[in-house]
Parts: C-alpha cells; sequence; structure tokens
C-alpha cells in the first residue's frame, strides 16, 4: 500500500473494497455474451448468433445536476438507474437490443459502501434493460470534487439487424403518436428545478423532506424518482405490432426531441390535454409561473416516449403496452409541414 499516495487523498485500498462490495450488484447482470469479469483491462462480450447483418449502436450520457439532490438527501440507491436508462432508452429509439453498459463514477472520496450502492443502481438499470454490466471505472480525484460529491456517466452498446432499424422513413403524414408515461422529470431540467425549489439553500435539505399540496410523498422523494427504463417495452411493440419511430423524450422536452424522429417536410401535432400531467410538473408552473413553451420545452410534462406508428395500428399499439404494464395514450398526430411542434 502506498502511504503516500493515501496522504495525497487517494486511497486504494478503499478501491480494492469497492470492487469487493459491487461484485455481487455486477454479476447479476451478466448475460449468456458476457466473456469477462471484474478486474480485467477490458469487458469482453460475445455477439452470438441470430442476426443476419448486425449493426452495433451506441450512446453514452450522464446524470447531470440530478445528482446534487442525491447529495443533499444522501440517498445513492437508484441515481445508477437514471444513468442507463439515458443510454439504453436512446439506443432503443433506433430499435436496438442494449448488449452491454460501462459505467464512470468519478468521487472525492472513496467511500466502499456508497460506491456499492451507486453501482447497486447502475445493475438495477442494467437488469431492467437486459444489459450487462461488463466494465466501468472508478477515480478518486480530492481536490477536484468535495468528499462527499461524485459525477456519474455511462456508455450502451446495443444490437439491431441492419434492415430493422428505425429511423423514421417510413414515418407519414397521418401517423399516430403513441405516447407512454414517464415516472416522473427523469433526469433532465434540474437546473431549472433546482432554482424553482431554491435548492441550493441552506434549507434544503428540510424543503425536500416537506410534501407540497399534490404530492403523495416528499417532494424529495418525488424529484429523485429514477427515469423509467422502456427498452423491453419497445422492443416488445417493435416486434409484435410494428412501428415507424421512436423519440426519448429527454433535454429540450417536446419541442426539440419529436422533431428528432421525423425527416423533412413533417411536423407533429400534439394533444397537451390528452395524457396525465404529474402533480410535480403543475407544482412547477405554479411555484415559478412557468410558461407552457417553458415547460414543454424543457420536461418530459408526463410523456417519456413517443410512437410514430400507422393510425390504424395506434389503439393496438396502446393495448400492447397496456398490457406490459405502461400507461400509453394516443397523444397527436404527424403532419406535413415545416419541422416543429405544436400543442393544440
Amino acid at each position: 500500500m502506498s502511504t503516500a499516495y493515501k496522504a495525497a487523498g487517494v486511497d486504494v485500498e478503499a478501491g480494492y473494497e469497492a470492487v469487493k462490495l459491487m461484485k455481487e450488484h455486477v454479476n447479476k447482470t451478466f448475460t449468456s455474451g458476457v466473456l469477462s469479469g471484474l478486474g480485467g483491462f477490458g469487458g469482453l462480450f460475445e455477439l452470438g448468433d441470430g442476426y443476419q447483418n448486425p449493426v452495433l449502436v451506441s450512446g453514452t450520457d450522464g446524470v447531470g445536476t440530478k445528482l446534487r439532490l442525491a447529495f443533499l438527501m444522501d440517498k445513492h440507491d437508484t441515481i445508477g438507474q437514471d444513468c442507463v436508462a439515458m443510454c439504453a432508452n436512446d439506443i432503443a429509439c433506433s430499435g436496438a437490443k442494449p448488449l452491454f453498459f460501462l459505467d464512470y463514477l468519478a468521487v472525492g472520496k472513496n467511500v466502499p459502501t456508497r460506491i456499492a450502492e451507486i453501482v447497486k443502481g447502475v445493475a438495477d438499470g442494467c437488469m431492467q434493460a437486459g444489459a450487462a454490466l461488463i466494465g466501468g471505472e472508478t477515480a478518486e480525484m480530492p481536490g477536484f470534487y468535495a468528499e462527499d460529491e461524485y459525477d456519474l456517466a455511462g456508455f450502451c452498446v446495443g444490437v439491431v439487424d441492419k434492415d430493422k432499424i428505425l429511423d423514421g422513413k417510413k414515418t407519414a403524414p397521418g401517423d399516430a403518436l403513441v405516447g407512454i408515461a414517464s415516472s416522473g422529470i427523469h433526469s433532465n431540467g434540474y437546473s431549472l428545478v433546482r432554482k424553482i425549489f431554491n435548492l441550493d439553500a441552506a434549507s434544503a435539505k428540510e424543503r425536500l423532506m416537506d410534501t407540497p399540496g399534490g404530492l403523495t410523498c416528499s417532494l424529495g422523494e418525488t424529484l429523485l424518482t429514477p427515469t423509467k427504463i422502456y427498452v423491453k417495452s419497445l422492443l416488445s411493440v417493435i416486434e409484435h405490432v410494428g412501428i415507424h419511430a421512436v423519440s426519448h423524450i429527454t433535454g429540450g422536452g417536446f419541442y426539440e426531441n419529436i422533431p428528432r424522429m421525423l425527416p423533412d417536410g413533417l411536423c407533429a401535432k400534439v394533444h397537451k390535454n390528452s395524457f396525465e400531467i404529474p402533480a410535480i410538473f403543475k407544482l412547477m408552473e405554479e411555484t415559478a409561473s412557468l410558461s407552457e413553451r417553458d415547460l414543454f420545452n424543457t420536461f418530459n410534462m408526463g410523456i417519456g416516449l413517443v410512437i410514430a406508428v400507422d393510425k390504424t395500428k395506434a389503439d393496438e399499439v396502446v393495448c400492447h403496452l397496456q398490457s406490459l404494464g405502461e400507461k400509453a395514450w394516443v397523444i397527436g398526430e404527424v403532419a406535413a409541414g415545416e419541422p416543429g411542434v405544436t400543442l393544440l
């Protein structure tokens, strides 16, 4: 053991202990394609049979300033699911099945039990997405992060047959838009959330323990609700019904993300009263007097995923999703016009 390195703020022995504690969570994510365990210099994964012309699809993302709520509440076992969701949901929009995930965790101080909690959340998310957690990196960075702070990012790789890629080319005027309910704010817009509820003030912890009118649990629990992972439900709809395009509603809300799945010359019309808007969004609107534009251009407003499908199959898609335990609604339609989103 290097006593000099420890004196400089980096405890390699704590790192070994963290790996030991996280192994049980990592191992439960392993699928048949995993060829390596923790401890090597690279994660090995065998693609296997079943694909005619396989195309790898990748995505990377972090959790953002939602992490500050985990710090304030000293709750770290769900934030990893947010990291997985932001990556796995994205690649599933191309029709890809997630294969494996890697995480990167940078900490101010290596506290093995806390790291194990964070990785547990990552592992839980991987299991929901059907991805194996085959590797990662933990960096102890004293003087760069405060001792009780960290950053978390991840990287996901999936696969889809080339002729089954969802690229939006089949989307046409008249297609229906089906929205799947979110679990809450997910992992975007938290700089604005923190400003709305004054969560950088000294009284933030007390405020997070309150339960404002309309919420069913404390403000902190509501804001820390992990991002919903749609992978298995989405892949099931693709297989059993067939769809044209998918949009993951993340940063930029409706206005930025829905047009990303539409070809040139098409726009989206969304009926804003066609779905349930969770109480947390109404609370933020009232607390900060936010405009409709600000709300729908920052948050998912209760819709985490939007699917474009032939209008004759819209009800079938909704029923299939409901059979899988999802809340879903027909929320609008695709039309000819300049790219963009119109709220009706």
